[in-house]
């Protein structure tokens, strides 16, 4: 798979620009605040709707413009594609391939496919457990687009399930709440994810037989949602596993180990341990959707008092981590800054291998990392970039780029790229 054309308009600090690019090894050279990051954001975004930089697409708009469109054409497996994405801050952004509109933009995704290095990426090792919980969505996103929606459903279950639990904290009657007596999964009925909550418009009016009977209705859904979620990550996890431990090898240069492993935040089995605490020896537990939902709703059960009386979700694949390890101990807050670099490159270069694995090369892209590696680091990154069909490479200057990625070059300065020579 390879990026054939760019064409952005009103895109970042971009009025117009239009790149014509080739498989092998392309590199945007340029002086920080240019543009360079710009460019690769707009493929990344080609490819997930999304930046890795900002959370929101207001951003992404060059200042005075309404609208930001890009469009991509793509060679993959003989087969070319063109996708165009309209960004609307504010308002539906829309998407079209092979020029004929789509419903949904998500359904553009898997036509192209990335996996980006940045200087950011040291949060997936350094950040919170949402940087990694991430990772793990967007590379299940990218290995089957259909977990767009997955995910998109959990989502929203969580968002309206916590604002019931955010309404009911504080009353006197909620804390006696349970779902003990629940018998099994609870069919459709009024609250599915579609709708909006029961019983909210009453405000303070809502009862105790109705409350529980909404509780009763979002955790089935949380349930049930969740454990699609969870049975995914926890598969890919296993996937991943051998992948990461390959490539920390080959980019660090050193004889210690990395491992990754899925933990959930809550335990049935152990009260009181909430958000990984004690999880270190818990087992990986089974991809199995059915059992990860019966499960889920215990959870859920066992939880309940102590969700209404805090107003969250305690229970759920939005608080599990994927714990990284480097040696015996977990890489964030032991990880040296060598060890965090080679860690987080190494999470990169196993969803390379990974969706390498499903067919086509993704595009590799690589946002000014080599300024940030020493230079056995460096070497090695190269030469496993080196063997990709198509890489997308910026720096500040051209030394910065290890002889082995030579190829085209482009300069970039004051909103426009063009390729060094002129062609």
């Amino acid at each position: 798979m390879y990026l054939r054309r760019l064409a952005l308009t009103d895109f970042r600090s971009y009025a117009a620009v239009d790149l014509s690019l080739e498989p092998g090894v392309s590199t945007l050279i340029g002086a920080n605040g240019q543009g360079k990051t710009n460019v690769v954001e707009a493929v990344g975004y080609l490819a997930t709707l999304g930046s890795h930089r900002v959370a929101s697409d207001g951003p992404l708009v060059r200042h005075g413009a309404e609208r930001a469109i890009l469009r991509g054409a793509v060679s993959s497996a003989g087969r070319d594609s063109l996708v165009e994405i309209e960004i609307n801050p504010g308002r539906a952004n829309r998407a079209r391939l092979n020029r004929s509109p789509v419903s949904r933009p998500r359904q553009v995704l898997g036509v192209l496919r990335t996996v980006l290095f940045a200087p950011e990426d040291l949060s997936l090792v350094k950040g919170d457990p949402e940087q990694r919980r991430r990772y793990l969505d967007d590379l299940l996103v990218a290995r089957a687009p259909r977990y767009a929606a997955v995910r998109g459903d959990y989502e929203r279950v969580l968002r309206q399930r916590t604002a019931l639990l955010k309404s009911l904290r504080g009353r006197p009657w909620a804390r006696q709440l349970t779902g003990a007596g629940r018998a099994g999964p609870v069919g459709p009925r009024p609250g599915s994810p579609d709708e909006g909550l029961p019983g909210e418009s009453g405000g303070d009016g809502a009862t105790e037989g109705s409350a529980a009977t909404t509780l009763d209705v979002w955790d089935e859904h949380l349930a049930t949602k969740g454990a699609e979620l969870l049975a995914a990550r926890i598969s890919l996890t296993g996937a991943l596993r051998p992948l990461v431990a390959k490539a920390y090898t080959a980019v660090s240069g050193e004889s210690a180990t990395a491992s990754i492993a899925y933990r959930q935040a809550f335990s049935i089995n152990i009260p009181g341990q909430r958000n990984g605490a004690g999880a270190d020896g818990r087992p990986e537990p089974e991809p199995d959707a059915e059992k990860l939902a019966a499960w889920l709703r215990e959870a859920l059960s066992l939880a309940r008092a102590e969700e209404i009386e805090r107003g969250v979700c305690l229970v759920g694949p939005h608080r599990d981590e994927l714990e990284l390890r480097i040696g015996d101990l977990p890489a964030r807050g032991y990880a040296s800054q060598g060890e965090s670099w080679s860690a987080a490159l190494a999470l990169r270069l196993a969803a390379f291998e990974l969706l390498r694995e499903d067919g086509d090369d993704p595009v590799l892209l690589l946002d000014d990392v080599f300024a940030e590696l020493d230079s056995g680091r460096r070497e090695r990154l190269a030469a496993v970039a080196a063997g990709a069909e198509q890489v997308i490479v910026t720096a500040a200057v051209a030394q910065d780029v290890p002889p082995v990625l030579a190829g085209a070059r482009f300069e970039v300065a004051e909103g426009s790229v063009t390729r060094a020579g002129g062609g």
